[in-house]
């Protein structure tokens, strides 16, 4: 399976983010953990993990990089706000224990697929988490297996622990056969060239990428916000001028960007609730 034609990333969709400059409370430092034991697997994942400053199991969220692997920035921007709000958050490394650097312009392991319930299954074993109240929320590459991490099907169905809520940053929303089994929300760029709009919009009416129906009725409802004007990667403001990067068109929207973080907030809370 190749998952790069299904997802892209690249370092400037991290490199600054707007989502640091909303944290209100006192945040939480982050902590680098390693998920498994290293004698149970040849390559055991690692990531950040932020704990919420509440008492008692708090809700979690697990962040899931692009093809370009900067899990630290993601950490630094999304995880840094999110713990703000509340919530643990698991940023996770899907590169570095495997040798990668990016899979931007090639293929991913099909590993990656299962990832997140990795993630997932760490998290719930932590005393300051609520098991029943976690979340997945990736970006492009990251939020496509987001989606694969909560549709009906085979990686679902055998997960030791599932997902409540997801939230997916423009990723490629094709190849998904079956319904979501959790709430999930979209977030696009109307001008996305790289994760097209129209891709999205199909898989929230029920049609595959072959413009077969799905039935009708099934499944858990997908929220798609498409963003007017709003380009791949609109939540990225350095650079804040348009840029190409293998032929695709990113660039920064203020407006966009702000109305992205109020929604992942306001999903969150909907969804898996949050401490304030």
């Amino acid at each position: 399976m190749n998952f790069c034609k299904f997802a892209a990333f690249l370092t400037v969709l991290l490199a600054g983010s707007t989502a640091a400059c909303f944290a209100a409370s006192p945040e939480s430092s982050a902590r680098l953990v390693e998920f498994e034991n290293p004698l149970a697997t040849s390559q055991p994942l690692q990531g950040l993990l932020r704990e919420a400053r509440a008492a008692g199991r708090s809700p979690a969220v697990v962040l899931l990089h692009g093809c370009n692997g900067d899990w630290q920035q993601l950490d630094e921007r999304w995880g840094r706000l999110i713990a703000s709000w509340g919530y643990v958050t698991l940023t996770v490394d899907s590169f570095g224990p495997r040798g990668l650097k990016t899979t931007c312009n090639s293929g991913s392991p099909v590993a990656l697929a299962f990832d997140a319930h990795r993630a997932l299954n760490f998290l719930v074993q932590q005393p300051v988490v609520d098991p029943d109240r976690v979340a997945a929320l990736g970006f492009a590459q990251g939020g496509w297996l987001a989606l694969t991490s909560v549709e009906r099907g085979a990686i679902q169905r055998t997960a030791q622990n599932r997902f409540r809520a997801a939230i997916a940053f423009y990723p490629r929303c094709i190849g998904f056969k079956d319904n979501m089994t959790v709430p999930t929300l979209i977030l696009i760029g109307e001008l996305d060239d790289w994760s097209p709009a129209v891709e999205c919009r199909n898989l929230v009416e029920g049609r595959d990428d072959f413009g077969i129906s799905r039935r009708k009725g099934e499944g858990k409802a997908i929220s798609l916000v498409v963003y007017p004007g709003a380009r791949h990667a609109f939540d990225a403001s350095n650079p804040r001028t348009q840029v190409q990067y293998l032929g695709y068109h990113l660039e920064f929207n203020q407006a966009a960007a702000d109305q992205s973080i109020d929604a992942v907030r306001k999903f969150l809370d909907a969804t898996i609730g949050g401490r304030h």
